[in-house]
């Protein structure tokens, strides 16, 4: 697609957040009729931060509070958004710690992808989210769906 036809860009935050037991929290996601598994985090809002993004976010999909740590990678290239071909995606991810670790404890995940109950997906227009743990010896980029998420998986597993 040439450029000219992008009508904005996009940032997105996504935090990696891994527990005691060392496993990858996940966000699998039905959205107007198709399912991605992806890291959580979403869109930057006007006035915000990257990290206030992030901490909003969690908060937001999980209802944790958590820290913002080391900056991870940024989108490096030129990625069009998959749900909108107008719009060019800039990510950008960073190690997320939960304030309570506790608290990781009363999250309520699943253990099979995409386990949503009926009524969740039953619009096909709407939008529903489930959290699943992820094994760190079990991750990898086949475990996530959006490319960027792809490149970040390879990373953490060559210790980048």
């Amino acid at each position: 697609m040439p450029v000219q036809n992008i009508n904005r860009i996009t940032v997105r935050v996504y935090g990696i957040l891994a527990d005691e037991r060392n496993r990858i929290l996940l966000s699998d996601e039905f959205i107007r009729g198709d399912y991605f598994t992806k890291f959580p985090g979403g869109g930057l809002e006007l006035g915000e931060g990257t990290r206030e993004c992030l901490v909003r976010e969690f908060k937001e999909e999980t209802g944790l509070d958590v820290r913002i740590g080391d900056h991870i990678y940024t989108t490096d290239y030129f990625q069009i958004s998959g749900f909108r071909n107008t719009d060019q995606i800039l990510s950008i991810y960073y190690y997320a710690y939960a304030e309570n670790p506790e608290a990781l404890l009363q999250l309520r995940t699943k253990i099979v992808p995409f386990d949503f109950a009926a009524h969740q997906t039953a619009d096909p227009q709407g939008q529903s989210e489930v959290l699943r743990w992820v094994e760190w010896d079990e991750l990898n980029e086949q475990s996530v769906s959006l490319p960027i998420d792809k490149i970040v998986v390879k990373m953490l597993k060559a210790g980048i």
